[in-house]
This record gives C-alpha cells, sequence and structure tokens, in this order.
C-alpha cells in the first residue's frame, strides 16, 4: 500500500489506545480498511484513502499527538 496514505505518530500507552480507537471509528465511517506497522520511530497507521488519512491526522491534531507522513 502507498505510503501517502499512511502517518507515523509518537504516542504510547493510553494515547495509542485513544488512536486506535480513532483510526477503526474513521476507516468505519468511511468504508476503507486500515493498519498499524511499527516504525523506526513512532507507530504507523495506514488507511485504503486519502481521505481517511486526512481525517486521522485532524483527530491527532484535536489531541494534540504529534505526527508525519510516513
Amino acid at each position: 500500500m502507498p505510503k501517502e496514505y499512511c502517518l507515523i505518530v509518537r504516542a504510547a500507552g493510553k494515547q495509542l489506545d485513544l488512536l486506535r480507537g480513532e483510526a477503526s471509528r474513521i476507516a468505519k465511517g468511511t468504508n476503507v480498511d486500515w493498519w498499524i506497522d511499527r516504525a523506526e520511530v513512532g507507530t504507523r497507521f495506514c488507511f485504503e484513502d486519502t481521505k481517511a488519512k486526512e481525517s486521522f491526522a485532524l483527530a491527532c491534531d484535536n489531541f494534540g499527538i504529534p505526527f508525519r507522513d510516513g
């Protein structure tokens, strides 16, 4: 899957659990699949389309969790 649909976040513990829930909700709402991979620094959240990725980036911003394209 292209990496342009992925974000790498730096979160752990409850923050990571919160993001997993958000990713699931966003993917279900946009009817796409998503998955998580380990990244060199952080966790990579990947989606099947750019709309879901953008929604997830907005959620990260709202929670104050740093992220970057990945």
